[in-house]
């Protein structure tokens, strides 16, 4: 009995341990694996992080054939390149700078992305057939799928203060729209394959 690991284009298969191991040795055994330090990486299973690594893997429901996504860590060609936080200090953060960087991921996310998301669906349309659609679409798909679930984490990593009602709203607002783009992506193609 395995799992499955998705590390960049990479397909990695681990035995499946029992169900009351915590979730701190599937991360160890993913980092000796692939040389990536165990705190530079997260691991997504069914859209969520998983953030307790003292929690037991059932409490995630990993079992036999799952699907964990290793996340950030030296993917390299995917990740976005680090701002630099030197030029300006820490500044407190309030409600109101936290919408503002809510608000901006979602701005990039439909500047940049939905454009190349509804791009894509539209090459696998039936009329449309693209050179090479098992190689290049199968590339792109995951591309798309991959920057998505970074947009996710990103907005994810926000965190909104207990009495940031606005703040929690715009977030919930933000992680259902940029969802709802990866869920038409992958429904999109999954007609395509199937079709």
């Amino acid at each position: 009995m395995t799992y499955v690991v998705k590390w960049g284009r990479e397909r990695l298969y681990f035995p499946l341990p029992a169900p009351d191991t915590k979730l701190a040795v599937v991360r160890k055994q993913i980092s000796d694996y692939t040389q990536l330090s165990p705190d530079s990486f997260k691991l997504v299973h069914a859209g969520a992080v998983m953030k307790d690594d003292n929690a037991p893997i059932s409490a995630y429901g990993i079992k036999e054939n799952s699907n964990l996504a290793v996340i950030g860590g030296g993917e390299g060609h995917l990740a976005e390149p680090k701002k630099s936080k030197k030029a300006s200090p820490q500044q407190p953060r309030t409600q109101e700078s936290t919408i503002s960087q809510i608000r901006s991921e979602v701005d990039k996310v439909r500047q940049n992305l939905k454009p190349d998301v509804e791009s894509f669906l539209s090459t696998l349309q039936p009329s449309a057939e693209p050179a090479n659609p098992n190689v290049d679409s199968a590339k792109e798909h995951i591309r798309l799928g991959e920057l998505l679930l970074q947009s996710l984490l990103r907005l994810d990593a926000i965190n909104a203060e207990g009495e940031w009602e606005e703040a929690r709203k715009e977030r919930k607002g933000a992680v259902k729209e940029v969802q709802g783009l990866l869920d038409t992506l992958d429904g999109g193609w999954k007609n395509r394959v199937q079709g």
